[in-house]
């Protein structure tokens, strides 16, 4: 495929550079939230109580369909 051919100037520069300067390092990066990163405890104290709320949504509707 042939590049596209410009009819005009771009009045602007494509020169791209660190806006940290040369002489510091990058910024740190910032993680997302991640379930995985939670210890052991933290899920235990996530998942346990949305476990008993499914559970008790099971049982509620077993109840509910009984004659």
């Amino acid at each position: 495929m042939p590049p596209a051919a410009h009819s005009h100037d771009h009045p602007h520069s494509h020169v791209h550079t660190h806006s940290h300067g040369s002489a510091h390092r990058h910024p740190a990066a910032t993680s997302a939230f991640s379930l995985l990163r939670l210890s052991v405890w933290q899920r235990l104290m996530i998942a346990l109580p949305l476990a008993a709320l499914l559970w008790a949504g099971t049982l509620w509707v077993i109840a509910g369909s009984a004659p």
